[in-house]
Parts: C-alpha cells; sequence; structure tokens
C-alpha cells in the first residue's frame, strides 16, 4: 500500500494492518456519555459517518491480500459505486439542506454543515486509500499474472498504431468536443461522466477549454491484446487528440468527472399524478446541483480553477486522483475467464422440500406441484444457496398457468430488465386470472425501469397501483388465491421475503423468503394488498407486523419484554440481523433492555447509530458486521421470550424511515426446522471469524482473525450446508456473482 497506510498513524488511531494481523477502521470520536440520559447525543454515532465506516470495510476486500486478485479488483469498482451513490444521495441532500438554511441536529447532535465537512473529509481519506491500494498492490499483481492495464507511452510502436487505427476507426466519430469561449457557453457535464478537459490554442489567440465526454458506448479498458494489455480509453482518446481538434497546440489535457445530486423532490401532493411527479423528478435529477468534482492530479491549477468556478463548487468539494478516475469499468477485468484468479464460482441449490416438483407422483394424481409442497410444510428459502428460479419464481409462474388459481397479487420494488416474475403476472392475465400489482414508482435510482413496466402492465389490463402519498412500499410480498376443491373455501398461498423480485441480485444478494399456506398470514396480505389498491390501511394484523401500523409498536413490545423478563433476573436474549440500526426510538429502547440486563447480539452490516460496550448504558451490546462475497440483506429478529424463542423475517430495518415512511411486512417463523435453520445462520455470523467485524464504542471496527482455531465463513459455511441438503444436485447455470455490496437499498429514501 502506499505512505498513508505504511507509516504510522496519527496519535490516538489504532494501527492498521493485514495478513494475520488486525485491520482496524478509523472510528469517531469516542466520547463518554455526559450524563446518564439515555437520549444524550454522546451515545449516538453520525448516520453518514457510519456509512463510511461501512465503505471502509468494503475497501478492505481490496485491500485484504487473502482475497484472490480478481475479486480485489471487483471490490474497487463495488467501492466507486457505493461512493457515487453516497454523494448523489446524502452528501446532495445535506448540501440541500445547507442551502436551505436548515440547523436542526441529528441525533448525535451534528447539523447539516458539520456532517458535510466531516463526510467529505472522511470520503477523501477512502479515495487516497482507494487509489493506492490499485496504483501500489493491484496493477503490480495483475501484471504478474499476466494481465497489463497500460499507459499509452508505454505501448510499442505498432501497439500505438493500432491503437491510432481504432480511435479513428471506432472512437472519433463518437465525440463532440463541446468548447468554452465567448460564443459558446459552458458545456451541461452530466453525471457520473467521464469527460477530458483540453485547453487548446490557435496562433494569436487565447487558450480555449473544450469538454470532451468519454463515450459510455466504447468498452472503457481498450483491449490491446485480448485477455493480457488493456489501454483505458481515456489515453487512447488524449494521445490521438489531434484528429479530433487539427491545426491547433494542444496545451494540456486531464481527466474529470462530475457527481450530481440525485435527492430531488417533487411535493406529490400537488403532482397531477406519481408517474408525471417521477418523470419530472428524472428530468430534474440530470440538471442537479453538482456536489463532487473528481480532477487527475496532474490537472493545471487553471483548468481545476475554472472547473470549480462553473460547477460552483468549493475546494472541499475537489477530489484530487493519480487516475484511473472510476473503477466502475474495471468489472471488465474481474470477468475473464481467469479462474485462478476467482473465487470458486457458485450455483444456487435446488431447496430440498421441492424435491420431486413436477414429477409424477406414485398415487397416480399428476405431476407434484409447489403448491403441493408448500401445502406439506411452510418452506423457508435463503438465497443466494437457494436457486430463486426454483423456489420463488416457480412459485409465481406456476400460478399463473394452474388452472386452479383464480388471482394473483405481488408488491414490486425492484425488478430486473427482463423480469421473468413479470412475465409470469403477464401470462396470468392472459390466462384469465385477477391480477394486481403494486409497483413503487418512487424506488431510489430505479424509477426508470418501473415506469416501464407500468406501462407494460396496464397495456395488458392489469390492475397497477404505482405508490402512495407519503410512503413508499418496500414490502416483498405476494398472494396467490386457488379455488381447491377439497378446501372449505379459496386456499391462499403467500410469499413473505427480505429481498426484491430480482433473479438477478437474488444470485449475490443473502435474503430470505417464507412461502406458506398459513390462512391467517394470507388473511392478512389480502388486508395489505386492498390498502394498495384501495385508500385505507388496517391498523391490526392476526400475524404479520406491517408498517407502519403495527411495526413499531410491535418490535418495541418485544424489545420491553426481554427487559422486564431481565429485571425480574430471567434469562433475557435479543439477536437481530439487519442492514441498519438508524432510528434512535430504537437505540435508546436496546440502551434501556442492556441496562437492565438482557443480552443483545446485532448484526448490522452497515449503519449502525448504536455505541456498543458503552458503561451504564450498552455493556451488554455486541454488535458485529459481515462483508463478503455476498450481500448481506436478509433481516432477521430473535426475542428469547423465556426459553421459547420467537423469530421473525421481513423487509425492514430498524430506521426511522422503514418504521414509519414506508409499507413494510415482517412475518413470524413458527416451525421449529425453520427457527432451527435461522439460528444456526445467526450462530454462524456470530462465530464468524474471516469476514466479521467487531465494533467498538468510538464507531470503529476491528476484523475478526481465526488465528489457531478453525476457520469460520459465513458465506462459505452456508454453501457448503445448501450443497450438502440439495436434492438431485445442480443443474442451474454457473452464475456471474454481479455486484455483491452495491445495495440497491442502501441510498434509497430520505431520512
Amino acid at each position: 500500500m502506499g505512505d498513508e497506510q505504511e507509516t504510522a498513524d496519527e496519535p490516538g488511531e489504532p494501527d492498521r494492518t493485514r495478513g494475520d494481523e488486525a485491520f482496524v477502521t478509523r472510528g469517531h470520536a469516542a466520547d463518554a456519555p455526559a450524563t446518564g440520559d439515555l437520549a444524550d447525543p454522546s451515545l449516538y454515532l453520525n448516520r453518514e459517518l457510519s456509512e463510511l465506516e461501512f465503505q471502509e470495510r468494503v475497501l478492505y476486500e481490496a485491500v485484504d491480500d487473502r482475497n484472490p486478485l480478481l475479486e480485489r479488483v471487483k471490490f474497487l469498482a463495488i467501492l466507486t459505486r457505493n461512493l457515487d451513490e453516497f454523494f448523489m444521495k446524502r452528501i446532495g441532500g445535506l448540501k440541500q439542506q445547507m442551502a436551505a438554511g436548515v440547523t436542526e441536529t441529528t441525533p448525535d447532535g451534528r447539523g447539516p454543515a458539520e456532517q458535510w465537512e466531516l463526510a467529505l473529509e472522511k470520503a477523501r481519506d477512502l479515495f487516497v486509500r482507494q487509489a493506492d491500494c490499485y496504483r501500489e498492490e493491484i496493477r503490480g499483481r495483475l501484471e504478474e499474472a499476466g494481465i497489463v492495464v497500460a499507459e499509452y507511452d508505454d505501448l510499442t510502436d505498432a501497439q500505438a498504431a493500432s491503437m491510432r487505427d481504432y480511435f479513428e476507426t471506432n472512437v472519433l466519430p463518437t465525440l463532440t468536443p463541446l468548447t468554452f469561449d465567448p460564443a459558446h457557453p459552458f458545456p451541461f457535464i452530466s453525471n457520473l461522466s467521464l469527460s477530458l478537459g483540453v485547453r487548446t490554442r490557435r496562433d494569436g489567440e487565447d487558450p480555449k477549454f473544450s469538454r470532451v465526454k468519454i463515450p459510455e458506448n466504447r468498452p472503457r479498458l481498450v483491449p490491446v491484446e485480448e485477455g493480457s494489455l488493456y489501454v483505458p480509453l481515456e489515453r487512447v482518446i488524449e494521445a490521438n487528440l489531434d484528429l479530433l481538434f487539427p491545426n491547433v497546440e494542444v496545451l494540456d489535457c486531464a481527466a474529470f468527472r462530475v457527481t450530481r445530486n440525485a435527492e430531488v423532490r417533487r411535493n406529490e401532493e400537488v403532482a397531477e399524478g406519481l408517474i408525471e411527479m417521477i418523470e419530472g423528478v428524472l428530468r430534474d435529477r440530470r440538471f442537479a446541483t453538482v456536489v463532487r468534482l473528481e480532477v487527475e492530479a496532474r490537472m493545471p491549477d487553471g483548468m481545476r480553477e475554472l472547473l470549480a468556478d462553473q460547477l460552483d463548487l468549493d475546494a472541499r468539494e475537489t477530489y484530487e486522483r493519480p487516475g484511473p478516475l472510476d473503477f466502475r469499468d474495471f468489472d471488465a477485468l474481474a470477468d475473464l475467464d481467469r479462474p485462478d484468479l476467482k473465487l470458486p464460482a457458485w450455483t444456487p441449490k435446488r431447496h430440498p422440500a421441492f424435491a420431486g416438483v413436477g414429477e409424477d407422483g406414485e398415487d397416480g394424481n399428476g405431476a407434484r406441484t409447489v403448491f403441493d409442497a408448500v401445502a406439506d410444510g411452510d418452506v423457508l428459502v435463503h438465497h443466494p444457496y437457494h436457486s430463486f428460479e426454483h423456489t420463488v419464481q416457480s412459485f409465481l409462474e406456476t400460478a399463473a398457468h394452474d388452472d386452479d388459481v383464480v388471482a394473483i397479487k405481488a408488491a414490486i420494488y425492484r425488478t430486473s430488465r427482463d423480469s421473468k416474475v413479470i412475465g409470469s403476472l403477464i401470462d396470468a392475465a392472459r390466462n384469465g386470472k385477477q391480477v394486481a400489482v403494486m409497483v413503487e414508482l418512487k424506488a431510489r435510482f430505479d424509477e426508470e425501469n418501473n415506469l416501464r413496466w407500468v406501462r407494460r402492465l396496464e397495456e395488458e389490463g392489469i390492475h397497477v397501483a404505482y405508490g402512495t402519498i407519503g410512503l413508499k412500499t418496500h414490502s416483498k410480498t405476494a398472494l396467490v388465491v386457488r379455488d381447491e376443491a377439497d378446501a372449505d373455501g379459496l386456499t391462499l398461498y403467500s410469499h413473505v421475503g427480505t429481498g426484491n423480485y430480482h433473479a438477478e441480485t437474488a444470485k449475490s444478494y443473502v435474503d430470505l423468503g417464507l412461502l406458506t399456506d398459513d390462512q391467517d398470514i394470507g388473511h392478512d396480505l389480502t388486508r395489505l394488498f386492498n390498502f394498495f389498491t384501495g385508500h385505507s390501511l388496517n391498523e391490526e394484523y392476526r400475524k404479520l407486523l406491517v408498517a407502519p401500523a403495527n411495526l413499531r409498536e410491535s418490535f418495541t413490545d418485544l424489545v420491553e419484554r426481554e427487559a422486564a423478563a431481565a429485571r425480574e433476573g430471567r434469562e433475557a436474549r435479543i439477536v437481530a440481523k439487519m442492514n441498519s440500526l438508524e432510528d434512535p426510538a430504537m437505540v435508546e429502547r436496546l440502551y434501556e433492555a442492556s441496562r437492565a440486563g438482557v443480552e443483545i447480539d446485532l448484526l448490522v452490516r452497515g449503519i449502525c447509530r448504536l455505541r456498543p460496550g458503552v458503561e451504564g448504558a450498552s455493556g451488554n451490546v455486541r454488535v458485529r458486521s459481515v462483508v463478503g462475497r455476498f450481500l448481506e440483506h436478509s433481516r432477521i429478529f430473535r426475542f428469547h421470550n423465556g426459553g421459547d424463542p420467537e423469530y421473525y423475517i421481513g423487509s425492514a430495518d430498524w430506521m426511522t424511515r422503514n418504521l414509519d415512511r414506508r409499507v413494510e411486512a415482517v412475518a413470524p417463523i413458527e416451525e421449529p426446522a425453520h427457527r432451527e435453520e435461522l439460528q444456526f445462520v445467526l450462530d454462524t455470523m456470530l462465530a464468524d471469524n474471516r469476514k466479521a467485524w467487531e465494533m467498538a464504542p468510538d464507531g470503529s471496527y476491528t476484523q475478526a482473525r481465526p488465528g489457531d482455531d478453525p476457520v469460520v465463513n459465513t458465506h462459505e459455511t452456508l454453501m457448503k450446508r445448501a450443497a450438502e441438503r440439495a436434492p438431485d444436485g445442480p443443474d442451474e447455470a454457473i452464475y456471474d456473482l454481479g455486484d455483491p455490496l452495491a445495495d440497491e437499498d442502501a441510498f434509497d429514501g430520505p431520512e
């Protein structure tokens, strides 16, 4: 690594090492609570800084030389995507608050301006370390493995001539230089586009600035020799600027990149409709305020000042990088056919409960169906260990073509562009079934895709609801209504999950889902779907915990029940797995429970406001985060309940937005075998000594190390478990595991 990693840290900061020694992130100020008040700001970590702590753990997957080389390259790309979204959403939101004169402080006592400054500085450190990781380590390791990302000057004369031909034939026709001078306004620079700033001069004239956008429809890493030698496209363009700017002198050239605010809101109550509002948001976002400027370190001061002035940025919002500025396209290297440089490929397995589905039974009553399997007992599916296609997708596909099914309802938050789930719903409508779909148009960064599906579904005559004023629909639920000959009335089959109906992310996101014919849950979903298409939200449910109706109250009661048991001297314990713990009220309830003597283990992948291990507040609380090849996205909640533990899974984190401003659904898990399975998952994550991080009171994290103990890697353990339990072995294709740490929900919705 670079000097920043190799030299001693500032006084009072932990050492950061690799190899067999623990790696410690930087953390926050570690102030002891000033009073016994559990609402004391010193007891709460900052949301933005906690998010950047998570990104530091993501960066370490690139730094960690125990990981395969191309896995490390992939995490460089993931970190870039995550920080892009952080700036678009979180920094953009803070900048809006500052412009509006907002001075209200967060639970940790910081106002928008202070948070903005601290987040910019912490992000700057991450960018430096990302660049050092690539330039000081990964690039050299790639070259040792026969994969070279070269500078243009490193090419032979023959290779340079080949690249010039490539430029003339395949790149030059796509370029449109935009010059800034008295006759031309400063060019519009689109969000996240990579550009070249070029200064040119004609004899006797003043220098002029031009912006050249690096085309996104051309390979960013141009293959000179496929699989072994590449040159960044910006270097190919720079080396051949004489063809783009003939008969002028090229004075300077450097790459830069602009990030714009994505936090653009419209007033739902005055918009003519949600579709029109979302279309307006998409247009506004394109021209939104700039929140970050990244420039190559070699950019001349004059060019840098021009960009900052025209984009209305100050020095704190400008990030100098040695290049490359954008690692997103380095996925092309991670996709190379080099299994020696990757983790072993994983194929999601068939679920044991669906063994024999589609095969004729011995009783001569026809093929066994998904509904037969669910009727035999609830099914708990765990992606990507279990195949999404052969569980949830099969459930909906079967329903679309089953003669006994009379209605299907589904809530779609995000789905893929070529979604088979949507295709099944369309098939169902064509087959004469009643189909109702809730498509959330306000799903952050997926609005355009969802608009496309709304129009397609409506063209098929499907009942479509696409949002509720004041709320986002984030629940992952589906309901199938079947008219079975031997049943007394209609039979309801339900799916309640933690993840989206998205076949691609199901290959890399860790999510849980319950498939059940429990009629109480079916009744609850019927009420919930009636709210989507109607206008009134039921307050009471038989089994489901639903936000914003009873979810906050229910979780509060469950935590307080454990606290009451502890005060009576009885055993009390809470284990909760979630993506984020942000809601101040829930944090305070956990502090109260810890004071009462409840043992609390929190598995929080990302944002965590709670400080564990603080005497007098959270001495009985431990916080862990698991970061590895898959994105931990499931939510599991376990309450000891006097020795008869209760388990829940669902779509809601303990964030204010999930508890109060979204429609969420959380289901109890009641079958003993499924509870045992959830307990195995929790125990494995609590024992992980390879990919788990333990949080300190100051917000820093130390990666667990096995030492002399056997290695426990959560994802490998659960992969092995799924493979051992698979009924007939895999027959699915080996999947590309995609982008496992770019959480599509992480930046969604206002705080």
